[in-house]
């Protein structure tokens, strides 16, 4: 197919639509160093006699032309995230321009539909999905039966509580220490009601992990070791007031209600699997049987799939990314430790979600990538080690985002190695071959 040109289209112009292409990725979740890649990237192809700068700020995209007499352009985005499908469909967009497939002067209105795509009933999606992460959460980490129904109901409680407060802009301020209050209330008074002594952990955490920071955080160190210091310090320190909120709400229901929380409980994929009990024989106390967390992994990526606006093939891809990376955890967690395992599977599974991204779907990195860290999850273990003053927590804590981080990072340097070496032999052997059938 023939690659489409914008001759002739003004430079402010083109400047504008770049800017709020780069705020259209920054709304699903990009990276902003991801970001700038894919803003030159399309700017090569769009306009190759244009020297263009990019200066990228979690809300704030800035084009400007070295030695042009023009002012920097400056497009600012309106904060609000986009759904999975919406993120896909921004993928393939900017897909389609850095091959050529599509003109710079067609992305407004594709950019117009992308944000416009309709959601039916996202409140009911939100909900359900919450209370559907919460149950598998619960199961994967094998917390007894009660805990699992308990987490469900609490679940659909915060989802709904949640919803609400977001609609707000001073109560979504707030609303990571309501939830994590609210869910810790719910679950400290019924434990004490039914004298249920110690909670597992994840009975307190599934109901709130969808709040949790851990990608945000991640994201923010991968930024700093990328050297854009002004976006990464200052979305690491947003994830990190976000985490003390949340702490301080778990700390504050507990206190209330009592409630302990059980410290020989799951934190952990590999912890959960070598978890012992009654393997599912009968009775609420038991634990559910290893062979059905699989089937958790699967409810869990459902779950994610409706509270983040995936669509059906989205979600597909969801099952198959989430059951791929509790493999990877379980199987190499008995091998060399959570920690190692933490960043094994974070390469693995980056490496697959930009191989994902570059495949005709062009599904985004984000949207595959994203929620592993429910089952990676470095942020749930920041939130305990701060609401109980664990030292051993506080202390593995930063060693499971280091390990994170480190593995990502190995799996993008070979996924760019990859990207080079596929990119070198297309323009060597492939593209004369072409050259010479026509």
């Amino acid at each position: 197919m023939r690659a489409r040109t914008d001759a002739g289209m003004p430079a402010a112009e083109t400047d504008v639509i770049l800017g709020d292409l780069g705020v259209l990725l920054l709304e699903c979740g990009t990276s902003v160093t991801d970001v700038r890649g894919s803003l030159e990237q399309v700017s090569r192809r769009a306009a190759p006699d244009a020297s263009l700068e990019f200066a990228i700020l979690p809300e704030l995209v800035m084009v400007s032309r070295p030695g042009a007499a023009s002012a920097t352009t400056t497009v600012i985005g309106k904060g609000e995230a986009l759904t999975f499908r919406q993120s896909a469909k921004a993928s393939r967009l900017v897909h389609d321009l850095e091959s050529g497939a599509a003109s710079l002067a067609e992305a407004p209105g594709r950019m117009a539909r992308i944000r416009a795509t309709p959601r039916h009933l996202p409140g009911l999606q939100n909900v359900l999905g919450c209370g559907l992460l919460s149950l598998s959460l619960a199961a994967l980490f094998r917390c007894p039966w009660w805990a699992v129904v308990l987490a469900l109901l609490v679940g659909l409680v915060v989802g709904a509580l949640t919803m609400l407060m977001m609609r707000v802009r001073a109560a979504a301020a707030v609303a990571p220490f309501v939830s994590a209050f609210v869910s810790t209330i719910l679950v400290g008074t019924i434990a004490g009601m039914l004298d249920l002594g110690p909670v597992p952990l994840f009975a307190v955490c599934a109901p709130i992990a969808i709040l949790v920071p851990g990608a945000l955080i991640t994201n923010a160190l991968l930024e700093l070791t990328s050297t854009d210091i002004v976006t990464g310090a200052s979305r690491l320190m947003y994830g990190l007031i976000m985490l003390a909120f949340m702490a301080a709400g778990v700390y504050s229901g507990a206190a209330l209600t009592g409630l302990r929380i059980d410290s020989a409980s799951a934190a952990l994929v590999g912890e959960a699997v070598q978890l012992t009990g009654d393997d599912g024989g009968g009775g609420w106390d038991a634990l559910p049987s290893l062979w059905a967390t699989w089937p958790a992994v699967i409810v869990l990526a459902i779950g994610i799939g409706l509270a983040f606006g995936s669509g059906f093939r989205l979600t597909v891809v969801c099952v198959v990314v989430m059951t791929g990376t509790y493999a990877v955890l379980a199987l190499v967690s008995t091998q060399v430790g959570s920690v190692v395992a933490v960043g094994v599977a974070a390469a693995v599974l980056f490496v697959a979600a930009r191989v994902l991204e570059r495949v005709t779907l062009a599904i985004p990195a984000t949207v595959s990538f994203q929620p592993a860290f429910l089952l990676l999850v470095p942020g749930t273990i920041g939130l305990v080690a701060l609401a109980s003053f664990d030292a051993q927590a506080l202390v593995s804590a930063p060693m499971m985002f280091l390990s994170l981080c480190i593995g990502t990072k190995v799996g993008a340097l070979l996924a760019d190695l990859a990207r080079i070496t596929r990119s070198t032999v297309f323009r060597r052997w492939v593209e004369p071959a072409r050259m010479g059938e026509l």
